[in-house]
């Protein structure tokens, strides 16, 4: 795989990420961190079309995954508010993009991935990129990986049916939980829960969005 991030790529890289700025609706920070990962390089083959790349679109994956638009990504990063040194767990980590955002972000990143043939190929290309302190597990994202428990912060990139009670356990007091939730019209819903304590929780909601949806077990 040709791994090279041109200075057209970046320059392509820097538009995008104009263009969401224009938007105010995110995190400088997480702008700032979005531009220094070649998004790119995050697909095979993908320097044939590295300008559709740059643009703010999903595109599929293996194991019928996707890689999120980046105003997705944005959104998700902001919402987390992520601090340096943040413990937190991602659900999906998919194509590993949004586990390089929260990495350059500063956050000690432990992600789960469901779809084995993902689970072969991510871990070894963020390696690759440098990105060696994330910690990738193969498993049922449901489950969670209560080994690492408490996270700061939880993070689901795929769309839940329902509220995963064992994850909402791994979360610490204080801790984010953020999640698109599938809604009565069968898209999903971003939600942001807040753990008060065991058993309360505050909720927020910012907006309708379009995810794959989340599923139990393995894939092989």
């Amino acid at each position: 795989m040709n791994l090279a991030d041109t200075y057209r790529q970046k320059g392509l890289r820097k538009k995008l990420i104009q263009s969401l700025r224009e938007k105010g609706k995110f995190d400088e920070e997480v702008l700032l961190a979005m531009e220094r990962v070649p998004r790119h390089l995050f697909l095979p083959n993908s320097n044939a079309f590295d300008s559709l790349m740059y643009e703010d679109r999903a595109f599929r994956i293996a194991g019928g995954q996707t890689i999120s638009h980046p105003s997705t990504v944005a959104c998700q990063s902001t919402l987390l508010e992520i601090k340096p040194m943040d413990k937190i767990l991602e659900i999906g980590t998919g194509s590993g993009y949004q586990a390089a955002v929260l990495s350059e972000l500063g956050a000690r990143v432990y992600s789960i991935e469901r779809q084995k043939v993902l689970f072969d190929t991510t871990p070894g290309l963020l390696k690759q990129l440098g990105y060696t302190k994330i910690k990738t597990f193969f498993g049922d994202g449901f489950a969670g990986v209560a080994a690492f428990e408490p996270y700061d912060k939880i993070l689901i990139t795929c769309a839940a049916p329902e509220i995963p009670m064992a994850l909402l356990k791994q979360l610490k007091t204080g801790g984010y939980f953020v999640l698109p939730l599938t809604n009565e019209e069968d898209n999903q819903t971003m939600i942001r829960l807040t753990k008060i304590n065991d058993t309360e929780m505050k909720k927020e909601e910012f907006g309708t969005f379009s995810f794959v949806p989340m599923l139990k077990g393995k894939s092989y």
